[in-house]
């Protein structure tokens, strides 16, 4: 007999006044779900009754009532499968959620026996659920979805905590204020998987809520979450259709929302930028970009700039950040602070492995590491890395191969490929997709990846293809990158005013290997299309395995 049970009602008064007020679950801590076609709430309560007749007199579009129970539960763990369940509920994206982030969940503290909750029961919970179709999908396909992995309702950690009070009250000190020509300026750094845009999309919701609140400092505040990157938007717009207090509108990319408000000659209060490192830093006409620095014409247009920035993600000259200009930017501001996240959460890897692929952007080959827990591996060929993935993919899902951008790509509707270097065996460039990012379709285990498709996102295994690019030298001990050999022209484009432009493409380059090393929560698989390279990969791999 399942020990989570689930009974309903009729959302109306007179269903909650026939309930037995003997009932044991009346003052005993659940969880509960009410939902009506389009739209549901979940929340947590030991006042059951007194919680629905609430409810009754201010929520709207609602026709029934789950109540959640078990012989087991506590309010610890009804507090935490309350904050569990809205985060997949998101990602099942069966209804629109009118429930609002609350500061005092998002970091849910340790309590006694919280791997059976957290495991066992939340995923028992979860196929009733899906068994009385009130979700539509299997626990692991929500989990493979990029709009759970952003949820503004996700646990943060305590640093993530911490980053996101310190943002608040950053914004919430300078919205205040009259900046003068430019806005307050606060730049957040850390490298690829440490979390970034998880609290960007938690601080996000929660402004957004306060400014419909009268009394928050946000009130009536015109806020902007903008990226450079066309997969991140469609993932934050699709938060954004889930979630009752977003609004489509608050997202855009950067040239659009600076350009609108040159025109209007208005001025937005509160503007948060995701991988700012891809903000331009020349001017774009293909773009339709005609200032000197976006962030530049961003700090002209808001009271407060909030941005996510990474410098070994910088994949464009004309995006090529340095310390110079950073400083200049944050002497100009009315006011700048700075943070730096530090935890890697992409990554179930040790440091061993994370030194590695550091070193590796240095054009350094240590050792090969190991790590019982995540998978790290070499291979002879193309054919059999795809094979492996493939097979990763059957078991775990949102495994795909992907690529240096060392082999023609157009986007002309013609279908390109990327082979190994005896082009005995080749894989289609990845196609693009108007509505979901392109590691969500099921089909795209076929294909390859870009840099454009993955940066910013998380795959449970990636095959990473380095190209003829990514080499080696043997007397040197080192790996040598032939820029030339990079096929992402567009990429090298924007060199005035770069002192050494073969260093620059040279760092475009690595920053795109260091994107792509990184985007394997549970394993890493790599193939080199330099024999040279492959051999000495290879070498290392046997080394390592024979101790």
């Amino acid at each position: 007999m399942s020990a989570i049970e689930i009974l309903t009602w009729p959302f109306r008064q007179k269903a909650i006044n026939r309930i037995n007020n003997k009932e044991s679950y009346l003052n005993y801590p659940v969880i509960y779900l009410l939902n009506g076609k389009k739209e549901a709430y979940i929340g947590e309560t030991v006042y059951f009754k007194h919680r629905m007749k609430a409810h009754l007199k201010s929520r709207r579009n609602l026709d029934q009532i789950h109540l959640i129970k078990h012989e087991r539960f506590n309010r610890s763990a009804t507090f935490h499968l309350e904050t569990k369940l809205i985060n997949y509920f998101l990602g099942d994206e069966k209804y629109e959620l009118q429930n609002k982030s609350k500061t005092a969940s998002d970091f849910t503290h340790n309590y006694y026996n919280k791997p059976f909750y957290d495991r066992d029961v939340f995923e028992e919970l979860w196929r009733k659920l899906h068994e009385e179709k009130l979700v539509d999908h299997q626990l692991h396909e929500v989990e493979n979805k990029d709009i759970f992995k952003l949820s503004p309702f996700k646990e943060l950690t305590l640093e993530q905590l911490d980053l996101k009070d310190r943002v608040m009250a950053f914004c919430r000190a300078q919205v205040q204020t009259d900046p003068g020509e430019y806005g307050s300026l606060l730049v957040v750094e850390g490298e690829a998987g440490v979390g970034k845009s998880v609290v960007l999309s938690s601080i996000f919701n929660s402004i957004q809520e306060e400014t419909a609140e009268p009394s928050s400092e946000f009130y009536g505040k015109d806020n902007y979450l903008v990226v450079n990157h066309e997969e991140m938007l469609k993932t934050y717009k699709g938060i954004a259709k889930q979630v009752k207090h977003l609004k489509v509108k608050n997202f855009t990319k950067p040239t659009s929302l600076i350009n609108r408000l040159q025109k209007e000659d208005g001025r937005a209060d509160i503007i948060f930028v995701d991988e700012a490192h891809l903000l331009l830093t020349k001017p774009d006409a293909y773009n339709n970009f005609h200032g000197n620095n976006q962030l530049e014409e961003l700090l002209k247009k808001a009271k407060v700039v909030v941005v996510i920035y990474d410098q070994d993600q910088v994949l464009k000259l004309k995006s090529l950040w340095s310390a110079e200009l950073l400083e200049k930017l944050k002497r100009l501001s009315a006011h700048h602070e700075e943070y730096q996240l530090t935890n890697q959460f992409r990554m179930q890897a040790n440091d061993d492995v994370l030194r590695w692929i550091n070193a590796f952007k240095r054009k350094q080959l240590l050792p090969m590491p190991e790590d019982d827990g995540y998978d790290l591996r070499v291979f002879q060929t193309l054919e059999q890395m795809h094979s492996a993935i493939i097979q990763k993919n059957q078991e775990h899902g949102l495994s795909r191969v992907v690529s240096t951008f060392d082999f023609l790509h157009k986007k002309d509707g013609q279908t390109y490929y990327i082979s190994e270097s005896n082009g005995e065996y080749r894989m289609p460039w990845n196609t693009t997709s108007t509505q979901y990012t392109w590691a969500e379709k099921a089909e795209t285990v076929n294909e390859a990846g870009s840099i454009y498709t993955v940066q910013g996102f998380d795959l449970n295994y990636v095959g990473v293809v380095l190209g003829p690019s990514v080499q080696y030298d043997e007397s040197r001990d080192e790996l040598v990158i032939d820029p030339e050999k990079y096929m992402d022209k567009g990429a090298y484009t924007g060199t005035d005013g770069i002192a050494d432009v073969q260093q620059a493409k040279e760092k475009i380059v690595l920053n795109s290997i260091n994107v792509l090393m990184k985007r394997g929560v549970k394993g890493l698989f790599l193939y080199a299309a330099n024999e040279t390279l492959r051999k000495k990969l290879l070498a290392d791999q046997r080394e390592r395995d024979e101790k």
